[in-house]
């Protein structure tokens, strides 16, 4: 059996090239395999059928990229989703629009199972939390596209924290990415979130008002995503300190988890995961079992998008569970959304937000 799919949105991240991470000649000009359409090309068992986007020119020329015959090409995804029957819905669109697409994917007569969103969920948890919500209520699983949940070393390090207790109770987490905090620091935070599979309690903030995204996208407009950052207490008792207040051409993305078990230091950038064990007070380096090397941009990010469409194969299939739920990727938006929130009134914020504060919209791409 062959699944159909239609993807929402026809920019860089469905496929035809992101700002920083591909061939800027190629960018909106020829296919880019790490996307949305590139992960669904590389699965058997899925066909990529229609798109849909409002701009009439980016629509045609993704559509002549990917081979989506011209009756296929929506102008508005109100047409695709009014004339398809889908199975799997990819929403590619910009953070702000997140919120309606899923939503009206998910009540339409393309009835998808699955809808593919990409990270972040959204741009303020009300909308996450609504998205989760009627996709609970419409029987669709909505799965969200933190790309390195879809890298087996990750899952494997995830494995190695919970079941074999490497860390033991984590104390406390430094971590390190770029700005902004919703375009790049979602990744961050997803990450530590995952690692920990813990939620924020309590979140202190500050956001610096600098944002490169702006000359880099050569935007028209200005936002509120900035670089930022803080600390947050989880609701397992670690305290985490967050940095993206840094400048993409200087930037690393760095962890460091101390435990009762060991620490780890990873280093997504320059190569390096290390841990160590802590045994009579001492700490000793040892290699962590089931992962050679560390997380990479190059392999492993490149190969996310087609295990994340194979996650999507198997979610149709019913041989699996969703690993990367909208309500777990809600967790890293209230840290952000904190963050902006801490910052601006001067005080110390809570997590779950109250209804006003969820409401809070950070406005981005």
């Amino acid at each position: 059996m062959t699944y159909t799919a239609g993807i929402i949105g026809t920019g860089g991240i469905a496929g035809m090239g992101i700002l920083g991470m591909h061939d800027e000649e190629a960018i909106g000009k020829e296919k880019i395999r790490a996307s949305h359409a590139g992960g669904y090309d590389a699965t058997e068992g899925i066909e990529l059928v229609a798109v849909a986007d409002v701009d009439e020119e980016k629509l045609e020329r993704f559509g002549d990229a990917w081979d989506i015959p011209e009756d296929r090409q929506y102008l508005g995804h109100e047409a695709m989703l009014d004339s398809e029957d889908l199975d799997v819905v990819s929403v590619c669109t910009p953070s702000f629009l997140h919120h309606d697409h899923v939503v009206d994917a998910a009540r339409s007569d393309a009835s998808p199972s699955v809808i593919w969103c990409e990270k972040p969920i959204a741009s303020r948890v009300s909308d996450a939390n609504e998205m989760v919500d009627v996709c609970e209520e419409t029987d669709t699983e909505l799965l969200v596209n933190h790309s390195f949940r879809f890298t087996e070393k990750l899952q494997r390090l995830r494995e190695l924290v919970h079941e074999a207790d490497i860390l033991g109770e984590v104390h406390s987490v430094t971590a390190q990415f770029r700005m902004e905090l919703l375009r790049n620091a979602t990744h961050l935070l997803d990450t530590l979130v995952y690692l920990l599979d813990a939620r924020a309690d309590t979140i202190s903030g500050h956001v610096t008002g600098e944002n490169e995204a702006v000359e880099s996208l050569d935007a028209d407009q200005e936002v509120d995503d900035a670089g930022g950052g803080g600390f947050v207490v989880m609701d397992d008792g670690t305290f985490a300190t967050v940095d993206c207040t840094i400048p993409r051409a200087d930037s690393s993305m760095t962890f460091q988890f101390v435990g009762s078990n060991g620490k780890l230091y990873m280093n997504n950038d320059d190569g390096e995961w290390r841990y160590w064990r802590l045994e009579d007070g001492e700490h000793v380096e040892e290699s962590l079992p089931g992962i050679e090397g560390s997380w990479t941009w190059d392999d492993d990010y490149e190969a996310s998008f087609a295990n994340a469409a194979g996650h999507v194969l198997d979610l149709l299939n019913g041989d699996a569970e969703n690993h990367s739920t909208g309500a777990e990727a809600t967790r890293s938006l209230e840290i952000i959304v904190g963050f902006y929130l801490s910052h601006y009134t001067g005080g110390q914020v809570d997590v779950p937000l109250e209804r006003p504060l969820r409401d809070v919209n950070i406005t981005s791409w």
